[in-house]
């Protein structure tokens, strides 16, 4: 710190006597920084992931809204094939409709949140009885402990491809 001087010919004092942190101090408050951001990061994780699962269910809603129109309008429910290509077999994402003759359920059908490197080439599961009466549409889902009355440990039959990590499926049927 300095003083000023009382008289002209007097110089300025300058103080040795300096406020600020110890090393000690400094540590101590970085180590605590580092502790609660590590606290933070791993809740990160787990909101990330339960974000992904509420995307897939809001989009296997939306496929489950679409493959009910489709019955309605053709007293089936749709058999896997050129006009529903949801678990075709191609890798998402695509720019492929949910269309039949002329009529578009969907304008787009969405993928997984993951992506291609997710479970079924990230593409949502779809198995339907030769016949077009029942259905069963599945995704994989990332938080094992989810608690939705649709979640299942039940794989899908016949198996989808890849392996689901959490071991929990988001599974419905039709109504």
């Amino acid at each position: 710190m300095i003083s000023k001087p009382k008289t002209k010919n007097q110089k300025p004092k300058i103080s040795l006597n300096r406020a600020g942190f110890t090393l000690v101090e400094l540590l101590l408050v970085i180590a605590i920084i580092g502790i609660l951001a590590s606290v933070i990061s791993v809740n990160f994780v787990g909101i990330r992931q339960r974000a992904r699962d509420s995307q897939r269910k809001s989009d296997i809603r939306q496929i489950q809204s679409a493959v009910e129109l489709f019955r309605v309008d053709n007293g089936r429910y749709p058999i896997r094939s050129s006009t529903f290509r949801i678990n075709s077999g191609s890798t998402c994402p695509t720019d492929e409709a949910f269309t039949d003759s002329g009529t578009t359920y969907m304008s787009k059908i969405p993928c997984d949140p993951s992506g291609s490197s997710g479970y079924n080439a990230g593409n949502y599961y779809y198995s339907s009885n030769g016949s077009g009466t029942t259905y069963l549409m599945s995704a994989c889902l990332e938080n094992a402990n989810d608690g939705d009355s649709y979640v299942t440990a039940t794989a899908p039959s016949p198996s989808a491809n890849g392996i689901c990590s959490s071991g929990k499926y988001y599974s419905v049927t039709n109504p």
